[in-house]
């Protein structure tokens, strides 16, 4: 394909332009997705292939159960909420793919797509969430047929619903923000993270739809760069101004009184932490010994009411992540490294937690 080829890519409710050069900037990118989808059912799974951002914006179609798993684990799709579609999803896939002509023998096959499906994300909690509702609701049919009819409408019900939830969300945290505000947001919390919308970006927009002028700075979220890549790419498509930073930034920031709130997603809140990108726990401390309000943004699925931090694994991800740099080793070869995904904020660092039923302020926790 030419380097300044234009392609136009139409997929159900997904449509838009991408132009992409030599320097793959998002400025390559010219797109219409304001009501677009990261995750979609047309014939199908399709999905928002993330790796290829801010390059590239192309869809890619999942055939199996195995190839969702590597997506999901490559962070292909990723983000709570739009990993939640993708155990519906997966669970909708799975049954469509079954030869099994009876419902005993279709359910068997399920529950061990189900166990491979959340086994591949474990701190995420929307994910195994997100297979739980599809696979309550086919376990409720008599017949194979039944089975995948209800998979797949609770999975587009998941999909749908997401939305919804994230613009309520984004109504309720818009009213903390203040016009002329300069907002830190760490990782990619963003339409790119959900099936629409988003969550602490969908909170900006939310912001700025209500003609509030709203400044981001974006911290780059090594290792693998979601804010530099994608905050900042969705930021730049939405004409919302953005400013990128290293991670280790945003302490000098808020002393020179550049910052005025910190918004950030998570992938599982406990009874006594928000569980998120690595490097968050850094900003929430900053915030606090700078008396900046920190602001969690997320839906009540990625509440878990039964467990604490101490009960929670924390995904450790390959150190070559850390050790190399689009294809150029940083790091000598052999040397030790650690490598989590996440790492917890005590809630008493948090000064709201904004879902789509209002913003509650610890240790207020949202109805069940």
């Amino acid at each position: 394909m030419p380097t300044s080829a234009i392609i136009l890519l139409q997929a159900n409710n997904f449509k838009f332009i991408a132009q992409h050069k030599n320097n793959n900037t998002s400025e390559d990118l010219l797109l219409s997705m304001s009501e677009s989808k990261t995750i979609w059912w047309d014939d199908g799974l399709w999905l928002v292939d993330q790796t290829r951002l801010p390059g590239e914006l192309l869809p890619l179609r999942i055939k199996s159960v195995r190839q969702l798993i590597e997506a999901i684990k490559t962070l292909r799709v990723r983000g709570a909420p739009a990993l939640g579609a993708a155990g519906g999803y997966g669970i909708a896939l799975a049954a469509s793919l079954s030869p099994a002509g009876n419902a005993a023998e279709l359910m068997d096959e399920l529950e061990n797509a189900a166990d491979m499906i959340k086994g591949s994300r474990p701190t995420a909690i929307n994910l195994s969430w997100g297979v739980d509702r599809a696979m309550h609701a086919a376990a409720l049919q008599e017949t194979a047929e039944d089975i995948r009819i209800a998979a797949l409408r609770e999975a587009e019900e998941i999909a749908e619903e997401d939305i919804r939830i994230n613009k309520l969300l984004g109504k309720n945290g818009a009213r903390l923000l203040d016009d002329g505000d300069h907002v830190l947001t760490h990782c990619n919390a963003g339409r790119l993270a959900c099936v629409g919308w988003g969550t602490a970006l969908g909170v900006i927009r939310s912001a700025v739809a209500a003609g509030k002028h709203i400044h981001v700075y974006s911290c780059e979220t090594r290792p693998l760069h979601q804010g530099s890549r994608l905050t900042c790419w969705e930021m730049n498509a939405d004409k919302i101004p953005v400013t990128l930073i290293c991670d280790n930034m945003s302490g000098s920031l808020m002393r020179k009184g550049k910052i005025d709130k910190v918004i950030v997603g998570a992938d599982r809140i406990t009874r006594d932490a928000v569980f998120n990108k690595i490097g968050t726990y850094s900003h929430a401390v900053l915030a606090k010994h700078h008396k900046i309000p920190f602001y969690v943004a997320a839906p009540l699925s990625t509440f878990d009411r039964l467990h604490e931090e101490k009960d929670i694994v924390v995904e450790e991800r390959d150190g070559e992540e850390i050790c190399c740099m689009a294809g150029v080793r940083l790091a000598p070869q052999g040397i030790e490294v650690y490598n989590p995904a996440f790492d917890a904020t005590p809630l008493e660092l948090v000064s709201g937690l904004i879902t789509e039923k209002g913003v509650f302020r610890p240790p207020l926790m949202p109805p069940i």
